[in-house]
């Protein structure tokens, strides 16, 4: 059993290094992490200049790489690569932050999982709901471990990854539930600033507002009442023709 392990916070992450430590009951990792933090990278890859590879010291027994690119960067080079098979599964995180809702959209973590279901692989991202560098991620342990085990016994549908989110409290500390992502948006997305030449500049910021905060079937209301969100993700993104049938007249 290989196990392909990645992130967008970097190879430094504490993140990461609990989600190697998690699934070094499984089988053999290998980790492959950009070598500064990726966030909010989607499915970016490099195309413009040459991606390296730098083995570091092992973790625990994990392999680890660090590379100059972008986490999709990550696992192509990982598959075309530096790994000696197939890997069994792909997991991307424990990202320092949520990917819930639309988050899905920007996410590095989730690109990542993206990716190693564009290779057929059974993919996982996982998130948790805390942005500090030093954020404490034993609760999400349990989780990584269960959510894991489950996917290698019964694999995931083609096209299909999943995008999981955990809450920095568990209200409902062993439940999990598999849900929609959110509908919603950021407002007020960049704050403009002024440097001491008089020039304006700025910078990202924002409100996330949840376009339906009466839902019980979405990710944002799992995360606000406690419980764990599991999302299945798709990667083909097209609907049927006859959603915009109008077109079809066109010459």
């Amino acid at each position: 059993m290989l196990i392909l392990v990645t992130n967008d916070d970097g190879i430094e992450a504490k993140g990461v290094h609990q989600l190697i430590d998690a699934l070094l009951p499984f089988g053999e990792v290998v980790c492959v992490c950009p070598d500064s933090p990726r966030s909010a990278q989607s499915m970016a890859i490099t195309v413009n200049g040459p991606l390296s590879a730098t083995e570091l010291p092992s973790y625990h027994g994990a392999r680890m790489y660090k590379v100059n690119g972008t986490p999709v960067d990550c696992v192509k080079l990982s598959m075309h690569a530096l790994l000696p098979c197939r890997p069994s599964l792909v997991v991307s995180g424990i990202n320092h932050g949520s990917n819930a809702s639309i988050n899905v959209m920007y996410s590095g973590t989730m690109g990542a999982a993206m990716e190693g279901c564009v290779f057929g692989i059974p993919s996982i991202g996982f998130s948790l709901t805390d942005h500090s560098p030093d954020a404490d991620f034993d609760h999400c342990i349990p989780f990584v471990k269960k959510i894991v085990a489950w996917t290698l016994q019964h694999g995931l549908p083609e096209g299909i990854c999943l995008n999981v989110n955990i809450p920095v409290t568990l209200s409902r500390p062993h439940r999990c539930r598999v849900v929609r992502a959110c509908k919603g948006n950021w407002s007020d997305e960049y704050k403009e600033y002024v440097n001491p030449h008089g020039q304006k500049f700025y910078w990202l910021t924002g409100n996330f507002i949840n376009e339906e905060p009466e839902s019980t079937d979405t990710d944002e209301y799992c995360l606000a009442h406690g419980m764990v969100s599991v999302v299945p993700t798709k990667i083909d993104q097209t609907v049927k023709s006859d959603v915009v049938p109008g077109i079809m007249e066109l010459e």
